[in-house]
């Protein structure tokens, strides 16, 4: 009887009852989509990180991030390599030679991270291939063929073609220069790696540290990003002796970034929620003001004040739950249709490429923010009744009568 008396009193104000809705349908819808474009974000960092060099899991030895000694490779790498291809849920494995160096061009230098891959394994661990503008990866054969980033061909004033110079440390501690010639050109979704990052042949690296084949990392990817737990388990108990990371281990700091969006999403729904309680307040102090002789009548009667706090509270709880579903379908709706179609936002490039997000950002919400979302808006409705009620429930019904 409550619940039905409480549906009938919304709509005896049907047009202040319907700016309500639809207020709370528009600020609820406005919220989800937010949301969902910082998650797309935080989902577009990490996606891009892993297909551009992160990989699911890497394989070092166990100083080798910290100190980037060239000496601390994997021994037996090769013979490692064909073993893990083996495990069940790899999908694809990439040795790499690392070093740092010194790039230089007839007009600049800068300081880069030399990458030494084999192209047919490299390209179906990372996506560099897939992201080059000009030129090819090492297709053309040549002499100390070398790929670099946009970011960097723009610093160091080089095109296709153009001799790059570089200079590091062999593997008995001299240092030894040489020259390469640009294959291509890649551009990814971060600034920061493209600048930093250039990629050569891998016998033409080990070559130049001193020695046959050398691999400081392995790259994996694996069939399903659920399965990085479980290859993770199986390759730490068969190489006790090595450090096996996943990405998340290797780039914290994207990790963290990514982790955090969805709880800033409930943050910036929360607010957004709180500001509703005051319109859904000040409209259900309303409703009850201009019904105080007939409340003061129902206790009058004998309707005990406890049922009309519930009247009050379910009036409220329904007026917001009714513009609230109409929030979430059209935000689901939006949401739907974007993650499919993607949002541009080529005009930010340059601070999404700082962050190393894509420019194609694609909203998505997991299932269990709708479902504390629901649960956030009855919350909100209850504070914003409890003063109406009050309010109600405290009428002196001798006085609300006369009124």
């Amino acid at each position: 009887m409550l619940t039905s008396l409480a549906w009938k009193n919304i709509w005896r104000s049907r047009k202040r009852s319907l700016i309500v809705i639809v207020a709370i349908t528009f600020g609820l819808w406005g919220g989800l989509l937010a949301g969902a474009v910082m998650m797309g974000w935080g989902e577009s960092m990490v996606s891009t990180a892993i297909d551009r060099d992160l990989a699911h899991i890497q394989i070092h030895q166990p100083h080798f991030i910290r100190d980037r000694d060239i000496n601390e490779y994997i021994p037996d790498g090769a013979a490692i390599l064909d073993q893990i291809r083996s495990i069940p849920g790899v999908f694809a494995v990439s040795g790499r030679t690392v070093t740092d160096g010194m790039a230089a061009s007839p007009t600049s230098t800068y300081g880069v991270h030399i990458i030494g891959v084999d192209p047919q394994e490299a390209q179906k661990v990372t996506d560099i291939k897939q992201l080059l503008i000009d030129g090819s990866y090492f297709d053309n054969g040549g002499k100390n063929p070398i790929v670099i980033g946009k970011k960097l061909a723009d610093r160091l004033n080089l095109k296709l073609h153009s001799k790059i110079v570089l200079s590091l440390q062999a593997m008995d501690s001299s240092l030894i220069y040489a020259a390469f010639r640009v294959n291509g050109i890649f551009k990814s979704e971060s600034s920061p790696f493209d600048e930093s990052h250039v990629f050569v042949n891998q016998a033409d690296l080990s070559r130049l540290l001193g020695g046959t084949t050398i691999i400081h990392e392995i790259a994996i990817r694996t069939e399903s990003s659920k399965l990085i737990p479980e290859v993770m388990a199986a390759l730490q108990a068969k190489y006790p002796h090595l450090s096996v990371q996943s990405w998340k281990e290797i780039a914290p700091e994207i990790a963290v970034t990514a982790s955090s969006m969805q709880f800033w999403s409930y943050i910036f729904v929360g607010i957004i929620l709180m500001a509703l309680i005051f319109g859904i307040t000040n409209t259900m102090l309303m409703a009850v003001m201009e019904r105080t002789r007939e409340l003061g009548i129902l206790i009058a009667v004998g309707m005990k004040r406890g049922r009309v706090f519930v009247m009050i509270l379910l009036e409220t709880i329904m007026l917001s739950l009714t513009g609230g579903a109409g929030g979430l379908v059209f935000g689901a709706t939006t949401i739907y249709i974007l993650s499919h179609t993607g949002i541009n936002f080529s005009a930010f490039a340059s601070s999404l490429e700082s962050f190393g997000a894509s420019t194609i950002l694609y909203p998505f919400l997991p299932i269990d923010m709708y479902i504390a979302l629901v649960v956030m808006i009855i919350l909100a409705a209850s504070v914003a009744a409890t003063m109406p009620a009050w309010k109600a429930i405290h009428l002196r019904p001798s006085q609300a009568i006369r009124s």
